[in-house]
C-alpha cells in the first residue's frame, strides 16, 4: 500500500539561544519515532554554516562554486551555489510528513515563537503561537495570543497537528 504523506509544515523563530533548534530536534526525533517522514529547512541569514571537511573531496568540489550532488547509498546532500525560494526548496524534498521550518519570518506557514529566559516582542506580529518556558513571566505577554509550555511536546505537535500549513508540491 503506497504512503499517503500528510505534507504539513510549521516553522519556528525566536531570539537565538531561546531553543528552537533543541525543540525542532526533540520534535523531530518523536514524529520519526511514530513513522513520519520530517524534513527541517534551517535559515542560515549571515551565510556562517560550513559544510564538510577541508581536505576531502566533496569540499574540494564545493569550493568550485560549481552546484556540487553527492550520493551515497544512505543520503543526498546538496550544495547548491545560489538562493532557493522555499518552493523550490519543498518541491526539492518532497514528500514528507512535517516539514519544520527554524527562521524565514517571511516565509507565509504557521509560527511558533520560542522564548526562553527573554522576549523580544518584535517576534510576536509574525508569530501564531508562543512557545514559553518557566523562564518567561505570563504577564509580559500580549493577553490575546496563544501560548504553549516549551516543555510539552505533546502540546506543541498537538498544536502543529491542528495548525500547520498543509503543502502540495510536486
Amino acid at each position: 500500500m503506497k504512503k499517503i504523506y500528510k505534507q504539513k509544515a510549521v516553522a519556528f523563530t525566536g531570539v537565538s539561544n531561546s531553543g528552537k533548534t533543541t525543540t525542532i530536534v526533540k520534535l523531530a526525533n518523536i514524529l520519526q519515532d511514530k513513522n513520519n517522514k520530517v524534513v527541517i529547512i534551517k535559515h542560515d541569514p549571515k551565510d556562517k554554516a560550513v559544510f564538510d571537511k577541508e581536505g576531502k573531496d566533496s569540499f574540494k568540489f564545493s569550493q568550485t562554486k560549481a552546484d556540487v550532488v553527492i550520493t551515497s547509498p544512505l543520503r543526498t546532500t546538496i550544495f547548491k551555489n545560489s538562493h532557493s525560494t522555499i518552493d523550490e526548496i519543498i518541491s526539492a524534498v518532497t514528500p514528507f510528513d512535517y516539514l519544520l521550518v527554524e527562521g524565514l519570518k517571511t516565509v507565509d506557514l504557521p509560527r511558533i515563537c520560542i522564548c526562553r529566559q527573554k522576549i523580544d516582542k518584535n517576534y510576536f506580529e509574525v508569530s501564531d503561537t508562543l512557545c514559553i518556558d518557566d523562564t518567561i513571566d505570563k504577564t509580559l505577554l500580549p493577553k490575546d495570543i496563544n501560548i504553549l509550555d516549551l516543555n510539552d511536546t505533546d502540546e506543541i505537535l498537538s498544536w502543529i497537528d491542528i495548525n500547520a500549513k498543509e503543502v502540495r508540491y510536486v
